[in-house]
């Protein structure tokens, strides 16, 4: 025995599916506002006693793989996944050479397509200084 709707339930209807429409939006804006506050908050200088390669580390690399290297809440936050830097057996397996391959070139010729590449901003010294501190970050765990 089915009986017909009343215009009262399809009005219902309605305002459920705009209530669900109004939160949908709120969430959407929350992420985006912050998404856009990941992006404007800087890490901050390095310590006043850092090495050249943590100065470099710190100008380059924090706003993706973090202070620490396993990685940054700002990244997160724009869906971006670097490499974790303090794993020390995944370091282990990574030579010197890959590694400032990695930083000088970028990682699209390697299957890493969202790690730029540093060559036009750093000398290959400055590179080398870098490859020694990210291997601190992972001996330090």
């Amino acid at each position: 025995m089915n009986s017909p709707e009343s215009p009262r339930s399809g009005l219902l209807k309605g305002r459920g599916m705009r209530r669900i429409g109004i939160a949908a939006g709120v969430i959407v804006a929350v992420c985006l506002a912050a998404i856009l506050v990941a992006l404007l908050l800087p890490e901050g200088p390095p310590p006043p006693a850092a090495s050249p390669g943590q100065q470099i580390y710190t100008r380059f690399c924090v706003s993706c793989h973090g202070r620490s290297g396993s990685g940054s809440w700002s990244a997160t936050l724009s869906l971006i996944r670097p490499g974790n830097l303090a794993d020390r057996l995944r370091m282990q397996k990574l030579t010197d050479q890959y590694l400032a391959d990695l930083i000088k070139h970028g990682g699209a010729s390697v299957g890493k397509p969202g790690m730029p590449g540093f060559g036009f901003h750093l000398t290959d010294d400055e590179i080398l200084e870098l490859v020694a501190y990210v291997r601190s970050l992972a001996a330090a765990r």
